[in-house]
């Protein structure tokens, strides 16, 4: 079952010179609905869910679903379903994609977007040579998910009966087509608002309470107590990371350097394989946080406060090797030629969300390399192979 890899690039072109940063998903939604469609995919199975009606921040359209009835000797065997994400990060937006042989560069000093537009053509490849080979295969449902790159949202808030109930999964999101991914960490995202209070700094700095020292203070904390960067305590191990330190919009401190501080507001997250692990990264972050807080006074015994909120953004999940879905995975890599390299992530997944719902669900790379910085590039010899790969596990017997 070969598959025609000068279509597959011509369509990963395509996809890879329409923007669309998380969030903002209805361009390359309709890029690849036209795709499908060209394909031979009737129209009537293609549809947008609401889950962007469910996901609390805002995202211009819901996930791209497609119905491919069963055909043939399988037309009748469980459903299996085909899913990735089609946003990007913002740092993708203006990518001019650009073939050099057997790698796709970009001519911008962007990030070129392989991440996820690799997965997106490997599904309407998918779909593309079921139809032009007239293949035997399974019903079949593609997912193309939305705001994947800020939180996993698509897949959290998909509703599994508009899947069809698929009984497994597989998910393209990396860079090795003979990785099977068969777990993945949980993550909590959480957010530190400081109070101080504001005074002015070459007048009266003894009447103010600086939020930025608190941070100092509270950060410094952290670092000693071995719970910044990678953490490991016991026999358990995690990361976690402090993100972006902003001031509060319109408050009355404002950037001037002769105020002292008066508000902070802080982004971070905690990860680990280990699901009480990461809470236990968050704890010692509130801890910190609240300690330095009560440390910073002013002249009057006034001291600084914090609202700290922690979400778990997914949960962390490991399948085991014997269940049919791993198996369909590691036996389908070999059959294209692969080395299945059965592994876990240290990032998230979609695919956790997905086997949160119940669907066992395996991850593939597509040929992304350095994705999310501005020397990323595809490798379309994995493309290749993930495309072939996509093909083997929807007609195997």
């Amino acid at each position: 079952m070969p598959v025609d890899t000068k279509a597959a690039t011509d369509r990963l072109m395509r996809f890879l010179a329409v923007e669309g940063v998380t969030g903002q998903e209805a361009a390359i939604g309709r890029e690849l609905t036209a795709a499908l469609k060209e394909s031979g995919v009737p129209a009537k199975p293609i549809r947008l869910d609401d889950a962007n009606t469910r996901i609390p921040v805002p995202t211009e359209t819901g996930n791209l679903i497609v119905d491919l009835p069963g055909r043939g000797a399988l037309h009748n065997q469980p459903r299996i379903m085909f899913m990735t994400h089609m946003d990007t990060v913002p740092l993708c937006a203006g990518a001019k994609p650009k073939l050099a042989k057997r790698k796709i560069v970009n001519d911008a000093k962007t990030a070129l977007g392989g991440d996820n537009r690799c997965g997106c053509g490997v599904l309407v490849t998918l779909a593309a040579e079921l139809e032009k080979q007239n293949l035997d295969h399974p019903p079949i449902t593609l997912l193309f998910c939305v705001r994947e790159e800020s939180g996993l949202y698509g897949a959290r808030h998909v509703k599994l009966d508009e899947l069809g109930s698929p009984v497994m999964a597989f998910n393209y999101d990396g860079g090795s087509a003979s990785n099977v991914v068969i777990g993945a960490v949980g993550a909590d995202r959480w957010t530190v608002e400081i109070f101080g209070r504001a005074s002015h700094a070459g007048v009266a700095p003894e009447r103010g309470i600086s939020s930025t020292m608190i941070l100092a203070l509270a950060l410094a904390d952290v670092k000693a107590g071995g719970w910044f960067g990678k953490v490991v305590k016991r026999k358990q191990q995690g990361t976690s990371n402090v993100g972006p330190v902003t001031g509060g919009e319109g408050r009355p401190a404002g950037d001037a350097t002769n105020v002292v501080t008066d508000y902070v507001h802080v982004r971070g997250e905690s990860r680990s394989h280990d699901g009480k692990f990461f809470k236990e990264i968050t704890k010692a972050y509130k801890a910190a946080f609240e300690k330095a807080a009560k440390r910073v006074t002013n002249a009057q015994g006034k001291a600084g406060k914090v609202k700290f909120k922690a979400e778990t953004d997914y949960y962390p999940f490991r399948m085991k090797e014997n269940l049919p879905v791993v198996k369909r995975a590691i036996e389908a890599v070999s059959a294209v030629g692969g080395t299945p390299n059965v592994r876990a992530a240290n990032g998230g997944l979609d695919a956790n969300w997905m086997v949160r719902h119940g669907v066992p669900t395996v991850t593939f790379g597509a040929g992304q390399n350095e994705a999310h910085t501005i020397d990323e590039w595809i490798n379309l010899d994995e493309y290749d192979r993930a495309c072939a790969l996509a093909l083997q596990l929807a007609t195997m017997r």
